[in-house]
């Protein structure tokens, strides 16, 4: 089942890609639409194959609904990503929040099986993630990842003493990034992920728990 999606942020508003900012709840609920529609289309076909065609079709739009907001494929793709790194950030947090226990342990187990989560239930979340791994020049200045790993320090550091500090969020960045690579593997064919490669996924993420303890 999918993840339920809220109405496009401020954040996205702000960010840019949108040729034209919704002013009205109706047309929020448009850009939603869009980029829920691009996102099954990317599951099933891959983020390669999108087109505004497709968006317009499943959306259920007219082509030129999608390029009033997009102006093209390409900041529909970037538009998704942002809204993944929103998304995924949002449920970090949560996850921390809910984690039963006070080890960092706990806390990194929780923030896998989210994470995990995306890759097995949100459309086109396996294929595009935070939209690093697509080659779209020019690249934001910050990796999305960093600002993932940004977001456990902060909360590591409230919660455990962790001490977030560019070294410490870096190694962060570089476990998360391991362990991205090998889900995107553990799901390269098969729905549910393979096995292996989601415990090896698992094995690498832990290794923040030892940077916090």
């Amino acid at each position: 089942m999918a993840l339920t999606h809220t109405p496009a942020s401020e954040e996205l508003f702000k960010s840019g890609l949108l040729s034209n900012t919704p002013v009205q709840a109706r047309s929020n609920a448009r850009v939603t639409a869009l980029l829920d529609a691009a996102a099954k289309v990317i599951h099933e076909k891959g983020y390669e194959e999108l087109t505004t065609a497709d968006v317009a079709a499943v959306a259920g739009a007219s082509i030129g609904t999608v390029y009033r907001y997009f102006e093209d494929r390409v900041k529909v793709l970037e538009a998704l990503a942002v809204r993944n790194v929103e998304r995924t950030d949002k449920l970090f947090r949560e996850a921390l929040e809910a984690v039963s226990g006070s080890s960092p342990a706990d806390a990194i187990n929780a923030i896998f099986d989210t994470y995990l989560t995306m890759f097995r239930s949100e459309p086109g979340f396996r294929s595009l993630r935070f939209g690093d791994v697509l080659d779209i020049r020019p690249r934001p200045l910050v990796p999305r990842m960093r600002t993932a790993a940004r977001t456990i320090a902060t909360a590591f550091s409230a919660r455990f003493g962790f001490t977030d500090s560019d070294e410490n969020i870096l190694e962060l960045e570089k476990s998360m990034v391991a362990a991205d690579a090998l889900l995107a593997r553990a799901f390269f064919n098969n729905d549910l992920g393979d096995p292996a490669y989601i415990a090896a996924a698992r094995d690498a993420a832990s290794s923040l728990a030892r940077l916090a303890a």
